[in-house]
């Protein structure tokens, strides 16, 4: 296996009549392109293939497991610790050790794989970026190629970017931050790739492409001998962190790399996941840099999760911050759990983003950002997150200030009082209350959220936050939760009861608002309406669709029949 070391981007003018070179079984419904063509190579293509053909089986079984777990939620069955795994929890063992080159992660800035934003992130003073083709990212053909051009050209640090609007030219300082990559969950399919007749895996497709292209060039310029990294998100079990095991260790194999040098992190952003955090640890732990706080996917799936008990409704999800016993617990653990594992424990995002026409208000915001990296680095957690470049020197002073000159508390802070964290303290009702005032907040973010993701964009500011797919999934499963059981909204002194004509309402008048803030002229170009009809559509749905954007993936998938043909 080789990756493409200085492979010009443009193809040779033959090529552009037949589409892509793919290999047998592999057909490409994606618009053809000079640029993505040098990433789609034929060996590129195949890796990607014997991936798909190998792990396919396995893939389909646990999201088979995952059904059958929110079965049992459903009917009435908690999540809680596996009692068949408790040796593993119990033992003492540690992962590998933490590379150098990764040691100090205080402050890791997050953001899709566009190309500007690659360069600033870097750039950004972060000790990390995670470049996501995930909950940042809206999975058009467009945007997942570029992404891989982008990543591909900033691994070899030639990347450049011409703002003609701005007339600047954006290339990366002589100092960067080192690199993560995150692909899509499991449940995520690749409409444009076809291998033997089915749509390939979005996280194969992802991971496959990039490792193949940049794994001898990141080893060598970034990861001092190790890598490249990743983020794996959405987990919800360890039978799932050993299909990314094996991946792991068959893709070393093929590139004839030492075993452990691929590492990772794991978002602990699934409510079933907390519970099985030692045992996810454990699969990978060869290839393991940690685990995360994935604090907004993890409220969404506290939802999901109990979307059949009305006892368990959250209140307005501005109420459900880390300081919530469920959540404060679930942080705590994870500290304990990889600290005694000798990996990394992330804290959370800071989600705020600068406001720059009123200094007070962004002055109160900034105060917020500090209190929650203090909480954070007080706890134990050995780095956070941020998606703005303006909130990292915040950060990174709370956590130097509270760290001293060490590059992480993996030792410092053992958190052995966390570990009688119970069940029961992982499920404890949060406490607050529900307002109308809530309902049309998660109305109008995720109509706005879901009309950006249709127009290609996956990582939207709105309201002084920076919103992804996780914060539009929260408004979402609420909503839907709150009409399922006509709940009260008891927190502004109205007492009204939620059904589908306050909904109704509530969408038009929160349209209307939308148009007034966004302006005719946006509003008539933009994807609003349809957004409006999806989102409304999956709060009154009869059951509960698993995933937003899985939903509504349909509508970015544009085929070319002509990309390639495959030869059968």
């Amino acid at each position: 296996m080789g990756p493409a070391t200085s492979e010009n981007h443009h193809a040779p003018p033959d090529m552009k009549k037949s589409g892509y070179d793919a290999p047998e079984g592999v057909e490409i419904r994606g618009r053809y392109d000079g640029e993505f063509a040098a990433i789609l190579t034929k060996d590129a293509l195949q890796f990607v293939a014997d991936l798909q053909r190998e792990f396919r089986n396995r893939i389909k079984y646990a999201m088979e497991c995952r059904q059958e777990a929110r079965r049992r939620y459903s009917e009435g069955a908690l999540p809680g610790f596996d009692p068949a795994t408790r040796c593993i929890r119990e033992e003492e063992w540690t992962c590998a050790p933490v590379p150098p080159a990764v040691a100090d992660r205080k402050v890791e800035i997050t953001g899709p794989v566009e190309r500007k934003m690659i360069i600033n992130a870097l750039n950004s003073g972060a000790k990390v970026f995670m470049a996501d083709f995930e909950d940042a990212l809206s999975p058009s053909w467009e945007n997942l190629m570029r992404g891989q051009v982008n990543l591909k050209d900033a691994v070899d640090g030639t990347i450049t970017f011409h703002d003609k609007v701005r007339n600047r030219v954006y290339k990366l300082n002589n100092q960067t931050a080192k690199l993560f990559v995150r692909p899509r969950g499991w449940h995520l399919p690749e409409a444009h790739i076809l291998i033997d007749g089915e749509p390939a895996t979005g996280c194969l497709v992802d991971f496959g492409l990039y490792f193949y292209h940049n794994y001898a060039a990141f080893r060598r310029i970034q990861g001092a001998g190790f890598g490249p990294f990743f983020y794996l998100p959405k987990m919800e079990n360890s039978r799932e962190a050993k299909i990314w095991n094996c991946v792991f260790e068959k893709a070393e194999k093929v590139a004839g790399i030492e075993r452990g040098s691929i590492r990772a992190t794991v978002l602990i952003e699934t409510l079933p996941a907390v519970f099985q955090m030692n045992e996810i640890l454990h699969e990978l732990r060869d290839h393991s840099v940690g685990l995360n706080c994935g604090r907004w996917d993890y409220i969404f799936s506290y939802v999901k999760t109990f979307q059949a008990h009305p006892d368990r409704l959250l209140p307005d999800r501005v109420q459900v911050g880390m300081t919530q016993h469920f959540t404060k617990s679930y942080s705590d653990l994870l500290i304990w759990t990889c600290h005694r594992r000798g990996v990394h424990a992330m804290g959370g995002m800071a989600a705020q983003i600068p406001i720059k026409d009123d200094p007070e208000a962004n002055k109160e915001a900034l105060e917020l950002v500090r209190k929650d990296k203090l909480r954070e680095v007080r706890a134990g957690h050995d780095g956070t997150w941020a998606a703005h470049p303006g909130l990292i020197p915040a950060c990174m002073e709370v956590f130097s200030d509270n760290m001293g000159n060490t590059p992480n508390q993996i030792q410092s802070m053992k958190r052995e009082d966390a570990s009688t964290i119970t069940e029961e303290d992982l499920l404890q009702r949060p406490r607050g209350s529900r307002s109308l005032e809530g309902l049309r907040l998660n109305t109008r973010v995720g109509i706005q959220y879901l009309a950006a993701w249709l127009t290609g964009t996956g990582s939207v500011p709105l309201y002084n936050l920076m919103e992804d797919a996780a914060t539009a999934e929260i408004s979402r499963v609420q909503n839907w939760q709150w009409l399922k059981y006509g709940v009260e909204l008891d927190g502004d002194g109205l007492g009204v009861r939620v059904s589908n004509d306050l909904f109704g309402k509530v969408v038009e008048e929160e349209m209307a608002r939308i148009e007034r803030e966004v302006g005719k002229e946006k509003f008539k170009r933009g994807r609003y309406k349809e957004a409006c009809k999806i989102f409304a559509r999956q709060c009154t749905a009869p059951t509960l669709d698993d995933f937003l954007t899985l939903n509504a993936y349909e509508n970015i998938v544009i085929h070319h029949p002509m990309g390639s043909s495959p030869r059968l």
